[in-house]
């Protein structure tokens, strides 16, 4: 993300480097700040669906608890910054600031290829409702996305479909996943007036629709049908409240099912590294691939390594913690016999996850 091609986050997190020095903290403060922000919004915007505040902080606390969610504030990428982008989006809309929301489509045209889903549910949106203002930007800004990014649509059918849905629930869990989609027909049967609807919508079906022919990228989408929530909520209090008290077992059940495996779910998120000791394979681990860069960093330091050649992915992370690459050195898994190596271990509590080897290069 912060050495690969030019996006809005990019450009933040250089800024926020820039200023605060080239750390955790700095590489993680506009990710946190877009996560917190987004925590606001999604309480505002939830006073169009439901009026009670004690049920808006409800609806909140699922926001937070949501695998997917709780993860895009903890790790550098995308996805927390398209939940931020969209929230603001429609905050905007909701309080009619044209004058500001219109530009700032612009902005996520020319800035962030995941926001073309935006321009396409506007467009789609202006076309039902026979809003023209709609219709025009979102076909200006879905121009511009297309011009500059266009649509990965590669492969022949290969049956990621499964795999996607798979990827759904784990982000929502099962429960939250079903009932928003749910929620999102039911509406569609009733009422298409509104925007979030659309925009959800959209992004979900474009999503359903490239997995029978590609391994879809879920950080792009997952977004879209995350700020469904307050139309969720919205529906299952409606529901809730209609029916006598006798019946409304199963709704609180339900409830507290999902309630129960969002806690779960955000324990294993937070103490991640604890799972270490119950995996034999630490490459399984669900985030095996955001660890293991620093620490390598500081034992390449250690042995008087500052540069190597390894892979491209762990090159590039390895480069903001000082280790830059060259031809002198090379990280390898299995060395050669009669090589002059050096090894690097790398331990989660008391667990070997990674080691590695470390080879001169003879020119």
């Amino acid at each position: 993300m912060l050495y690969g091609d030019f996006s809005l986050l990019q450009l933040i997190t250089k800024i926020s480097i820039s200023v605060l020095g080239q750390n955790d903290f700095a590489l993680r403060l506009p990710v946190i700040l877009a996560h917190l922000m987004s925590v606001v919004l999604i309480y505002d915007i939830s006073k169009h669906y439901i009026k009670d505040d004690a049920n808006r902080l409800w609806l909140v606390s699922i926001f937070i608890l949501l695998p997917g969610v709780l993860s895009s504030a903890v790790v550098v990428d995308k996805a927390g910054f398209i939940i931020f982008g969209l929230l603001l989006f429609i905050w905007l809309y909701f309080k009619n600031y044209k004058k500001i929301y219109i530009p700032l489509l612009i902005v996520y045209a020319l800035s962030e290829e995941s926001f073309i889903y935006l321009f396409l549910a506007l467009l789609i949106s202006g076309i039902f409702r026979k809003n023209q203002e709609l219709f025009i930007t979102g076909i200006i800004t879905l121009l511009i996305s297309l011009y500059l990014y266009g649509v990965d649509a590669h492969g022949s059918p290969q049956g990621h479909f499964l795999d996607a849905l798979a990827l759904y629930a784990a982000i929502f869990s099962p429960i939250v996943f079903l009932y928003i989609i749910f929620v999102l027909y039911r509406k569609y049967l009733t009422d298409k007036e509104d925007i979030v609807w659309f925009i959800s919508a959209t992004g979900f079906l474009v999503s359903i629709i490239l997995s029978f022919r590609q391994d879809i990228k879920i950080e792009h989408f997952a977004p879209y049908l995350i700020i469904a929530l307050p139309l969720a909520g919205k529906k299952f209090i409606n529901s809730y409240r209609v029916r006598l008290k006798e019946f409304r077992k199963t709704y609180r059940i339900m409830f507290q099912i999902s309630l129960v495996l969002l806690l779960i779910n955000a324990t294993v998120v937070i103490f991640n590294k604890e799972l270490y000791r119950f995996i034999d394979n630490p490459t399984k681990h669900f985030v095996y691939k955001f660890h293991i860069a620093k620490e390598l960093a500081k034992e390449l330091n250690r042995i008087g390594v500052n540069c190597i050649d390894t892979n491209y992915k762990l090159q590039k992370r390895l480069h903001f913690y000082g280790v830059t690459k060259c031809d002198k050195h090379k990280l390898i898994y299995f060395p050669q016999e009669n090589e002059n190596i050096d090894s690097v271990t790398i331990s989660y509590k008391n667990k070997a996850v990674y080691a590695g080897y470390v080879t001169n290069i003879n020119k």
